[in-house]
């Protein structure tokens, strides 16, 4: 009876991280069309170190409400990782890349953010995927790169390598952010990292402001008001529980629908022309990530019955 009992609590646990994952994929959908819509106003520093540290203010009133402890310092380097990923690497890289390319285009390399965290959560967890499972990754890197090559005439562009670097660090960050929600909860990561990487941020920020706040556009503001509260606070309380209660690799296949997604964006609220060749890639780009994801799911993080840490 108990283990029955055990078993529906770990199903359910398991959906309502599918639900979580759903939720905060569509939240991420619009991250790139919101960061593209801030860029060519506020600049790549402001749109990619500012959201943190306008997230990170956020963060310290839900630390401060909820009287919340320093975390133990066996926890920090994984914050550290999670901060260099999530919070400074792929926010960073990509607005940079925002500056010379559509978001349409950057949809497509940022499909492999699947396959990435599963690679990244293969290594943290020390598994040993079969061979397919690498080739599998290899094969969406191929396809991202000759697609890449095709856009930039004949060679990919300086900008491409800033959103592989992107996608590398985001899935890291995604991948020891869901080991360390098991143990202290999600939103407690997305809240810690944040405010213990505000401060390093805050001066390149104040540097980056621009002079006349005013002549800035709503649609600008907009598009950095939304990587701050969303993007990079909201989205993360869902995403990181969705991680923890569904397992990093399984959850991480949700992405596979957010190239999609942010394709639709782009056209709808930038006006992008979505081309055949990109929807093209994007496909090939999801399938090869799909593979290689399915083939690599580690087989030690998977739904168990609820935390303490988490719930509290």
């Amino acid at each position: 009876m108990v283990e029955v009992e055990v078993a529906e609590a770990n199903s359910a646990r398991s959906s309502s991280g599918v639900l979580l994952g759903l939720f905060a994929v569509t939240c991420f959908s619009l991250t790139l069309p919101a960061t593209r819509a801030a860029v060519p106003e506020l600049g790549a520093t402001t749109v990619g170190l500012g959201r943190a540290v306008i997230a990170a203010a956020l963060a310290t009133i839900v630390l401060v409400v909820r009287r919340e402890r320093l975390p133990a310092r066996k926890y920090w380097p994984g914050l550290a990782i999670v901060s260099l990923g999530v919070i400074v690497g792929f926010p960073i890289c990509t607005s940079f890349a925002m500056q010379r390319l559509p978001a349409s285009h950057a949809a497509v390399l940022v499909g492999l953010m699947p396959a990435a965290t599963a690679v990244m959560a293969v290594l943290r967890a020390h598994e040993r995927p079969p061979r397919i499972f690498w080739l599998g990754c290899a094969a969406g890197v191929v396809a991202v790169l000759i697609f890449a090559a095709v856009e930039g005439a004949g060679a990919p562009q300086p900008a491409d390598a800033l959103l592989l670097a992107a996608v590398t660090l985001g899935g890291l960050g995604y991948a020891e952010g869901g080991r360390l929600s098991r143990e202290i909860g999600g939103w407690r990561v997305i809240c810690w990292a944040l405010v213990l990487s505000a401060p390093i941020l805050l001066v390149p920020v104040v540097l980056a402001w621009p002079a006349d706040a005013t002549t800035v556009s709503p649609k600008a503001w907009l598009g950095l008001g939304y990587v701050s509260l969303v993007s990079m606070f909201a989205a993360f309380f869902a995403w990181y529980a969705a991680l923890a209660r569904g397992g990093v690799a399984r959850i991480g296949q949700l992405q596979l629908i957010q190239p999609v997604l942010t394709l639709g964006w782009s056209a709808l609220f930038l006006e992008e022309t979505v081309h055949a060749i990109t929807i093209a890639a994007a496909l090939l780009v999801i399938a090869t990530a799909a593979l290689a994801t399915r083939l690599g799911r580690p087989q030690t993080i998977t739904a168990s019955a609820p935390l303490p840490s988490e719930e509290g």
